[in-house]
């Protein structure tokens, strides 16, 4: 079910029409107007219209990204921020408009949640259309609701943590322009205690031309608790320029453990650039698992910032870069605790003349004693057109630290393709083999679902490489 489902999304890249239709729509370009019109379609209290008219505010006054990737075909003026589909959020996946349930069907998505998820949430465009979480996770006190839902229904605990102390507003540009404009995304709390035996699940779709998406995802897994949540990105393939611009955020408390997984197969028209952090309190664990696919340019690096003694992030990522794609990607690890540990993986394959780069940056505060941390980067390059780059910084301001850091690039050899080729393999299958082999590490820690996902996606881009 998934490989068909990841053929007709591939298959609507190239032969895509949109039928949705949209009821609201803002005209191109940010402005205060179009800013006030979100907060006042979503009847927000004053509190958040204020913290939009800030992140404008910043946005206007930040410079752009002066490192990584070039931005210049990123035209903000052309992209609509905001667009509301006909559709109005439910629980009941029959009440969806049929355009848009045919959309998430071929994805998957009702099959898995019958089979694996303990609840799901699906956006397209600006706006949720479906969230829904089974009733005996709901028992034990867990909130899984839309972004917009949650301000209305928990306004005390979506004040607090709301782009505050995880990630501020002024963090960088595109939070800023992200706090201005956010739409949709969901609310995860996970009371003292419990732990979610299933894992949660969103799905973000952008369908329209020059579209932005600007979903937020807010996690809070209180003391003791534990919650893995997926998430699923994909969009139409145009000939224009799209943004996608989300926010997460995930509070680990005392004792407690967060995962987030995600797979993001963006088409090759949209810059992605969002921004993912986590704060982790004493004897909490953090862990991140990223596969990066599609899109022009990818600038994600999710960070983990180790507040409380104890306290534990870990990264497993892998990014793939074709013709025209550049895929800079990485984390940031803070140590600001003594005794506080991460563990870094990260591997990429660029293949067709694609560009792949990890950009990190772990830094151990003085005063941290007995932290540690393990960095590993690896690199695949498949042909002589393709480039691999890696830029790790480190800031260690504590000797009594352990610290390991190794990274590696290869290309796939004539020697290694002949001798599969001499056991009966074609060059194609020799090239295959060698490449899931290398993302094997990061792939076994996905779920299955979006672990063949993923594998299906890199070998539908190798083999439209090689064709």
């Amino acid at each position: 079910m998934v490989e068909k489902a990841v053929l007709d999304v591939r298959r609507e890249h190239l032969d895509h029409k949109n039928p949705v239709r949209l009821t609201s729509k803002s005209s191109p370009g940010i402005s205060e107007s179009v800013v006030r019109m979100i907060s006042a379609k979503k009847n927000e209290p004053d509190w958040m219209l204020q913290k939009r008219l800030k992140g404008l505010e910043l946005w206007n006054m930040l410079p752009m990204p002066a490192w990584g990737p070039s931005l210049d075909k990123l035209d903000i003026e052309a992209i609509t921020f905001y667009a509301e589909s006909d559709a109005k959020s439910t629980t009941k996946w029959e009440d969806l408009p049929e355009d848009i349930r045919k959309t998430f069907e071929r994805l998957g998505i009702p099959e898995a949640e019958r089979k694996s998820l303990g609840g799901a949430g699906l956006q397209y465009e600006s706006t949720v259309v479906y969230h829904n979480l089974k009733k005996d996770l709901e028992d034990k006190g867990i909130v899984f609701l839309d972004m917009d839902e949650a301000v209305r229904k928990h306004e005390n605990l979506v004040k607090e943590h709301f782009m505050t102390t995880c990630v501020p507003v002024g963090l960088h540009k595109f939070s800023a322009l992200h706090a201005a404009v956010w739409s949709g995304g969901t609310f995860i709390y996970v009371p003292k205690g419990v732990k979610v035996p299933m894992p949660l699940q969103a799905y973000f779709r952008m369908n329209a031309e020059r579209g932005g998406q600007f979903e937020h995802t807010l996690i809070i897994v209180d003391e003791g608790a534990e919650v893995q949540y997926i998430e699923g990105c994909s969009a139409p393939l145009y000939t224009t320029s799209s943004l996608h611009a989300g926010c997460v955020e995930v509070h680990v408390k005392k004792n407690a453990r967060a995962r987030y997984s995600s797979v993001e197969n963006w088409s090759k028209n949209t810059f992605n650039l969002n921004t993912k952090r986590s704060v982790v309190d004493e004897r909490g664990i953090m862990e991140w698992v990223n596969g990066n696919n599609g899109s022009a340019v990818t600038m994600l690096y999710p960070s983990t910032v180790l507040k409380g003694e104890h306290a534990r992030g870990d990264y497993l990522g892998i990014a793939f870069a074709g013709k025209d794609q550049n895929q800079d990607t990485g984390t940031k690890v803070y140590h600001l605790a003594p005794n506080t540990h991460s563990l870094v993986r990260s591997k990429s394959i660029s293949m067709d003349g694609g560009i792949t780069s990890y950009r990190g940056l772990l830094q151990i505060n003085k005063g941290c004693k007995g932290s540690s941390s393990s960095v590993s980067c690896d690199a695949l390059m498949m042909d002589d057109l393709s480039v691999s780059n890696t830029f790790p910084a480190m800031k260690v301001n504590e000797s009594n630290v352990a610290i390991a850091h190794e990274a590696t690039v290869g290309k796939i050899s004539k020697e290694q393709i002949f001798y599969l080729m001499s056991r009966g393999l074609t060059e194609e299958k020799a090239m295959k083999l060698i490449v899931q082999g290398f993302m094997e590490p990061i792939v076994k820690e996905l779920p299955l679902e979006y672990a063949v996902e993923l594998n299906r996606l890199i070998e539908l881009e190798m083999e439209g490489a090689i064709g």
